[in-house]
């Protein structure tokens, strides 16, 4: 049985020593870089060639881990994908964890770790932070946010008002894996699967993507809200009608028996690897070929198109042929999942 000092405690918030050590000997050295070592009130950044892009998230999901990642990955993730999908190239990020006091210190290890080794794999650092901690309450047990700086690429021009009727929609691979492995692994709703979170930066295939040449007149990361949530907007911005074929929709056997178990729709349920990717018919190939390269493409497929209508809305064109209406998610199906 651990004790408290396996554990986060109010005193690790109070900056004085305790606050130091926490730091010193467990985040600080796990992130390290030339601009977050030098611990000053704000990072000094080199200029940009390019216009700046500029997000930030924050993230309360339950269970801090899941299969496939945890909150410190789908932080960094959720973060470099904002910006990935702008056309921008991720540089920096902030950090801010908000740590609840009786956190087992082992657990924050692994998540500061984890972490460091996204940031890793995005190419990006973390160049500045903070920490707090405070009282037990809801045993969430960590949230996270972050902010996060990119240099836009030459070129890009990501601006649904671009888009036109017989405009292809591409998305890299097999969704709902995120939400899906998440609610599997809740406290009073596990059961044996083998699905994994999708969660990964984006920012390599995006290069890939933007490498082709193509005229990518759109691209968004669908995460809370799914695909269907992605698409509603769309219709509401460009005033024309989707449609997407069942069959197209790339879904593993396995997230389909889970979001058949859960009653979900798994157009509806949030993914953190998976983007819908808008071009003009004449380029989406070469863009596919781009995708299916990658290893996070390699399931990409063209899933519909735009087309005119009278009443603009979201059509599925099931197996058999028949038609139904894909609705945006009226509140959030899977709460606290990103």
């Amino acid at each position: 049985m651990s004790d408290t000092r396996d554990r986060i405690v109010l005193a690790h918030g109070g900056g004085g020593e305790m606050t130091r050590r926490l730091l010193a000997e467990r985040i600080i050295p796990r992130l390290a870089n030339d601009l977050l070592s030098p611990l000053a009130d704000s990072a000094v950044l080199a200029p940009l060639k390019g216009s700046i892009c500029f997000t930030t998230d924050a993230f309360v999901v339950q269970p801090l881990e899941f299969p496939g990642g945890d909150i410190g990955r789908l932080a960094v993730c959720g973060t470099v994908n904002d910006l990935a999908v702008m056309g921008a190239v991720p540089k920096v990020l902030s950090l801010a964890l908000v740590i609840e006091e009786g956190l087992l210190l082992s657990t924050l290890d692994r998540i500061i770790d984890s972490i460091a080794a996204t940031a890793r794999e995005a190419n990006v650092v973390i160049g500045t932070g903070d920490t707090k901690v405070v009282e037990r309450r809801g045993g969430d047990g960590l949230t996270i946010t972050t902010a996060g700086i990119g240099e836009l690429r030459e070129g890009a021009r990501i601006d649904a008002r671009r888009i036109s009727a017989g405009d292809v929609l591409i998305v890299n691979g097999g969704i709902a894996e995120h939400g899906l492995a998440v609610m599997s692994a809740r406290e009073g709703l596990a059961f044996d699967t083998d699905l994994c979170s999708d969660v990964a930066p984006l920012t390599g295939l995006l290069n890939a993507i933007f490498e082709t040449g193509a005229d990518v007149r759109f691209v968004r990361d669908a995460t809370r809200g799914g695909v269907a949530g992605l698409l509603a907007d769309l219709v509401d911005d460009t005033g024309l009608a989707i449609e997407i074929r069942e069959e197209a929709v790339p879904l593993s056997p396995v997230a389909h028996h889970t979001a058949e178990v859960l009653g979900l729709d798994p157009l509806t349920v949030a993914n953190e690897g998976k983007c819908v990717v808008v071009v003009p018919e004449r380029e989406a190939e070469r863009v596919l070929v781009a995708c299916k390269a990658h290893p996070l493409g390699r399931q990409a497929a063209i899933i519909g198109r735009l087309v005119e209508s009278d009443a603009p809305c979201v059509e599925l064109v099931t197996g058999a042929g028949g038609r139904r209406v894909v609705q945006r998610p009226y509140g959030e199906d899977l709460p606290r999942i990103c």
